[in-house]
């Protein structure tokens, strides 16, 4: 099993970055991703999920109505778009894939993990 992120960089504030998680080894549609962050000296925090199967999202509050989650079923990859970035949102961002076995459930706790992308925006 594979997940490799890209599309990280360095933004200025209020730009946009996409990023995107590519998978291989899962039955894509059997799982949902996640997208994570960890800011240096902060606790990894959780940022959106993507139920595959049936497209349900989730988005925590501090990015709501700023990124966006979606995922290209053909590509078996997930993307995850970031707009309106600010310095805070600086972090190295995991994508991670854990089984949807529950409807509803579409942030369940990981059985697998990519390296991680860093994401950096000035001021």
């Amino acid at each position: 099993v594979q997940l490799v992120e890209s599309g990280g960089g360095l933004v200025r504030a209020g730009e946009s970055l996409t990023l995107s998680c590519v998978t291989s080894g899962i039955t894509f549609d059997g799982y949902a991703i996640r997208w994570f962050r960890q800011a240096p000296g902060k606790e990894r925090e959780g940022v959106s999920c993507i139920a595959i199967e049936d497209g349900i999202t989730y988005y925590s509050d501090f990015v709501k109505g700023r990124f966006t989650i979606s995922s290209d079923n053909a590509k078996n990859t997930v993307y995850l778009q970031m707009n309106s970035l600010t310095p805070e949102d600086t972090a190295v961002y995991y994508c991670a894939a854990g089984p949807y076995l529950i409807i509803g459930h579409m942030c369940p706790e990981p059985d697998y993990w990519g390296q991680g992308t860093q994401v950096t925006v000035s001021s």
